[in-house]
């Protein structure tokens, strides 16, 4: 009878310790928490600068684009640069820039490709 007692007691000893470890403390799910914050914040700096990588690459592309297409307009057999309209017009561009407007000299034998006011591009160059 008396080891059956153990026994009992034994059983019922086992069954708290299996409850008692059965979840996390408080401390351990705060630890995590702030070690997801932390990731968190690393990925929101290094994406934002990959978006400005993004924006500075958009903004050569046009104005390279447009300088192909003005040089393209003047081989064509033109013996002058266009303007943005013309690049348009003679199948050049497919649609004018929206970054960046052309300026031509008074005899239009010089071109200048400068960004909008308030385009995302006056910061780049």
């Amino acid at each position: 009878m008396f080891t059956h007692l153990q026994g009992k007691l034994r059983q019922r000893i086992r069954a708290l310790n299996e409850t008692a470890e059965a979840g996390f403390t408080l401390i351990e799910l705060l630890v995590v928490i702030v070690i997801l914050g932390i990731l968190a914040a690393v990925v929101v700096f290094s994406v934002r600068g990959i978006n400005d990588k993004g924006q500075g690459s958009a903004c050569k592309t046009d104005k390279s684009t447009i300088q192909t297409a003005e040089e393209a307009f003047f081989a064509n057999g033109n013996n002058e640069y266009g303007s943005m309209d013309d690049l348009e017009k003679g199948g050049f561009l497919s649609s004018a820039s929206t970054l960046y407007d052309v300026t031509l000299n008074a005899d239009h034998s010089q071109f200048d490709v400068t960004p909008k006011s308030g385009a995302a591009c006056a910061n780049y160059k």
